[in-house]
């Protein structure tokens, strides 16, 4: 089986490393370790042994966000594929002692996102649609979505599944890697100053409960909850620097 298309790592670029334990580590059940990179401080974030993202402070002022990474077969191949068809190479490809080659890239709308080449084709824990803490879902917020799935559909494989009519916020579109749902795309309708960006939804075993706890910890509730199509319910998020998440689960 490929796994070549797969979420497979969440990484978190934040000034404050020690304010995003404190808040994501009561609500999304997370423990957290020091990678051990020589000359360079680079947390992992744990949910029952199981790793699920990093968290990155970086030298230099940047925006703080989430970015995702995706899994591929060859690394150098998919970046070079990956500029054919239009999108900019941020970091070129580089290994990872212990864990593989990754590069990070802006697709042509804009986003950045990673590619991973995990060693021995490993695809990783971090993505887990059956357990809380993992990552589920994946939204692209793109101010061209149409072309945006193109792009990554001709990238990694996707496939386009159901799309759902929004009304005046457009068009939903689910997409498929392997016959299983894992995102969906949409427009920057109601977004006015947002980048275009990933959104990475992480499971919880109470959306209520973690809905509630989001503006004690010092994070901001900005859309939810609310019920999606398959019985799930959602709430969209900022962490208490800015970074937007959305969590999933039952109510």
């Amino acid at each position: 089986m490929s796994f070549h298309g797969t979420p497979c790592w969440y990484e978190l670029c934040t000034a404050s490393a020690e304010t995003a334990r404190a808040f994501y580590g009561p609500l999304l059940g997370w423990s957290f370790q020091d990678a051990g990179m020589e000359g360079f401080a680079y947390g992992l974030a744990a949910r029952d042994g199981a790793m699920i993202a990093g968290i990155m402070e970086p030298d230099t002022a940047m925006p703080e966000f989430w970015m995702v990474y995706f899994a591929v077969d060859n690394c150098d191949q998919s970046v070079a594929k990956a500029k054919v068809l239009g999108a900019n190479v941020h970091r070129a490809p580089e290994d990872i002692p212990g864990t593989g080659r990754f590069a990070i890239l802006t697709d042509p709308q804009g986003v950045t996102f990673g590619v991973l080449q995990p060693l021995d084709g490993q695809e990783g824990t971090a993505f887990d649609q059956a357990k809380p803490g993992h990552g589920q879902w994946h939204e692209l917020h793109s101010t061209d979505p149409e072309a945006g799935f193109q792009f990554y559909a001709a990238l990694f494989g996707w496939s386009a599944t159901d799309a759902m009519d929004m009304g005046a916020d457009g068009k939903y579109q689910l997409f498929a890697q392997g016959g299983r749902d894992i995102g969906g795309m949409m427009g920057m309708v109601g977004m006015e100053g947002a980048p275009p960006h990933w959104l990475p939804y992480f499971g919880v075993s109470g959306v209520d409960a973690a809905t509630a706890a989001i503006p004690v910890a010092g994070g901001k509730v900005l859309h939810g909850p609310v019920e999606v199509p398959g019985g799930a319910w959602i709430t969209m998020a900022l962490d208490p620097r800015g970074a937007a998440f959305a969590v999933v689960g039952p109510r």
